[in-house]
């Protein structure tokens, strides 16, 4: 495939991904786990996935200093330059900001896709044909496009796109709402409506109007010293970057965007998407063996056993007898049995809990 040098690509890696507790922990969270046992991690899959459809020279990571070491560690291969690290937490739309200044000196009417850093992509062929597919479309029009799947369930953890006016040029539709993590009975509703997508974090824009969007949000970032046309150096952006950083708000790049950007779109897309966020969507994404038992490489001997997910440490064996609708979670030292409905509450609650009352050595 010949890769177009216009294109770019954003990884946010600065998540701790608490609502996989125990396995994803604070000093190693989910993106740079090899959560599926396949000898890549979550961030490195992420970073083949881009590299093999545009210039892997052109992969920009986004993350804070403390998982700076672990990205350097896992992706070698990746420039100093192209390593985004926040001198304090903003949240996400602050480093998409930051790289988007970054990107435009390289090449200013540049392609961008923003991506998380532990999505499951199941088809990575067509999951490449709908991000080509979608760049092209912000290259000829000044929008925002965002990648939805149509929802399998009623799932509280993820957030709803609303489709409105189908645009036939483009075979894309107008957003019309987007709901950010609903109570569960308006997740249901967003389900049965067929009006709603998955949102999957992923959005595509061309970089002069994606400057445009966040200067709104950013004002402050996108300086005289920094303007569209003129010319600056990458240690400029940094130095600036060390002085303003910190005045800016805490917004996610993905609801900032949907929320408060005008001409926003949506692509419906059908790659086999998944947020490795929750027990409960890998349970969904993953087959299930028999008695609807989803083991993640892990030794399990299990009996009268269903609905369940299990991973465990490789060295470890369990023995699973009258289990059903359960978590079993094994990293270090720490082993969480839940109720898999509803789990992303009530792992937040024994997160906080463990915390207060052990200490941050269980978190």
């Amino acid at each position: 495939m010949k890769k177009n040098p216009k294109h770019f690509c954003i990884i946010l890696a600065g998540g701790r991904g608490r609502r996989l507790w125990p396995y994803s922990r604070d000093k190693q969270p989910k993106q740079f786990i090899d959560f599926f046992g396949t000898g890549r991690t979550q961030i490195q899959s992420t970073f083949d996935r881009f590299a093999r459809i545009l210039p892997p020279e052109n992969i920009y990571i986004c993350t804070n200093r403390e998982y700076a070491p672990l990205v350097r560690e896992q992706l070698p291969e990746l420039s100093e330059e192209n390593l985004m690290i926040e001198p304090v937490n903003r949240n996400t739309a602050a480093s998409v900001a930051w790289a988007t200044i970054d990107i435009q000196r390289r090449v200013e009417d540049a392609c961008i896709v923003i991506t998380p850093s532990d999505q499951i992509v199941l088809n990575d062929e067509v999951f490449g044909d709908d991000v080509i597919k979608g760049l092209g479309i912000v290259d000829a029009h000044n929008i925002v496009l965002t990648m939805g799947v149509k929802p399998t369930r009623p799932e509280p953890g993820y957030g709803y796109i609303q489709m409105g006016e189908y645009q036939p040029e483009t075979n894309v539709f107008y957003v019309q709402s987007f709901t950010e993590k609903p109570e569960r009975e308006f997740a249901k509703m967003f389900v049965e409506s067929n009006e709603f997508l998955w949102n999957t974090g992923l959005l595509i824009a061309g970089a002069p109007h994606l400057r445009q969007c966040l200067k709104k949000m950013f004002f402050e970032i996108f300086s005289p010293e920094l303007c569209d046309g003129h010319t600056y150096t990458h240690e400029q952006v940094l130095h600036f970057i060390e002085r303003n950083y910190a005045s800016l708000p805490n917004i996610a790049i993905d609801s900032g965007l949907l929320e408060q950007a005008e001409k926003v779109f949506v692509m419906r897309c059908d790659f086999g998407w998944a947020d490795l966020g929750t027990w409960h969507s890998v349970y969904e994404c993953m087959s299930h063996n028999e008695g609807d038992n989803v083991i993640v490489n892990s030794q399990v001997i299990i009996e009268d056993s269903r609905n369940n997910v299990i991973k465990l440490p490789e060295d470890h064996l369990a023995v699973i007898n009258g289990l059903d609708g359960y978590i079993v979670a094994e990293k270090d030292n720490v082993l969480l049995i839940c109720k898999r409905s509803d789990s992303s509450a009530l792992i937040r609650k024994y997160v906080n809990e463990v915390q207060i009352k052990y200490g941050d050595e269980f978190i």
